[in-house]
């Protein structure tokens, strides 16, 4: 059974383990409501489904057309993403053995945000060490354009409402702030409009909706670069003035995370070649799309006014 990091760290019998799956879904909307399934080994195989098989009618002693689906085998690989750190025994001893805590909290934070860069942008080509996230796997039906002008077109709710059609059972839409205060103010736009609400999500922070999907924000890496931000290449041009929206089923048999095992934060204790106290985070994890309409892309937004 898939779960979601906050629903895990409910169950987990460890309270610091506990706190530190619950620290690490905070700092990311996307780790926040992705279900995760744990699995066995280093990679996880599965069919995915591409072509339904036929059926029909038939008459009085005539014999059906047989027929099957078609299935395609995927393997999804699991990726080592973590990081060390050490805190000099002098901070320790003159500042207090919480500082350990604060710098550990400080590296989670990282490890979520840039995990959840990984999740939209990443590309195993250009980093065979990740994994590819949506923006490399979408491609042919699952890629809307906005548009076809240079450096983007004006997002309209006609878009988005057929983004959101082309995933089955679609559960939430994901972009930049950016993004969600130009859909916001056209929901104040008596002449544009748009169906927003707002809610609270596990952490009591409110969340916007569109046509009742939660809207979740892939804000900053752990660098401080706009992981959405409007620099992507319009499909009309060359110019990078636009930005995506995703829409995603994290639903079960749609989209998940997969790991082996929880995210881990170990005490090395004092290392031989200095004097300072190294902790080790590491998690083994990855993402998988176990249908071909699991989630979809509309590009080629530009910072404009939204239109109907």
């Amino acid at each position: 059974m898939a779960l979601t990091l906050v629903e895990a760290a409910k169950q987990s019998e460890n309270p610091i383990q506990s706190a530190i799956i619950e620290m690490y879904a905070a700092n990311s909307d996307v780790l926040q409501f992705l279900p995760f399934e744990t699995i066995s080994g280093n990679a996880l195989r599965y069919n995915r489904e591409d072509t339904l098989p036929g059926v029909g009618f038939r008459g009085v002693n005539e014999a059906y057309t047989e027929s099957t689906g078609v299935l395609n085998p995927m393997t999804e690989p699991l990726v080592i993403a973590g990081g060390d750190l050490d805190v000099d025994t002098f901070i320790l001893s003159t500042m207090g053995m919480n500082q350990r805590s604060v710098q550990e909290n400080m590296k989670v934070k990282a490890l979520a945000l840039s995990w959840t860069k990984q999740f939209i942008k990443g590309d195993s080509d250009s980093d065979p060490r990740g994994f590819d996230g949506l923006q490399t796997r979408l491609t042919n039906n699952q890629l809307i354009e906005a548009g076809s002008s240079d450096g983007g077109d004006a997002l309209s709710l006609k878009k988005l409402d057929e983004l959101i059609d082309t995933v089955e059972d679609p559960t939430h839409l994901i972009m930049s702030k950016g993004m969600r205060r130009l859909l916001t103010a056209a929901a104040r736009d008596a002449d544009v409009g748009g169906y927003i609400t707002w809610d609270v999500d596990a952490f009591g922070r409110q969340i916007a909706r569109y046509n009742d999907l939660p809207i979740l924000i892939a804000d900053y890496d752990n660098t401080g670069s706009s992981i959405l931000a409007f620099d992507e290449v319009g499909s009309g041009g060359s110019t990078a003035t636009a930005t995506s929206i995703y829409c995603v089923s994290f639903t079960a048999g749609m989209l998940s995370g997969i790991q082996n095992g929880t995210l881990e934060a170990r005490d090395l204790g004092e290392l031989q070649t200095k004097p300072a106290m190294r902790t080790r985070v590491e998690w083994f994890s990855g993402i998988a799309c176990f249908h071909g309409k699991s989630a979809a892309r509309l590009r080629g937004i530009s910072n404009a006014t939204v239109a109907v």
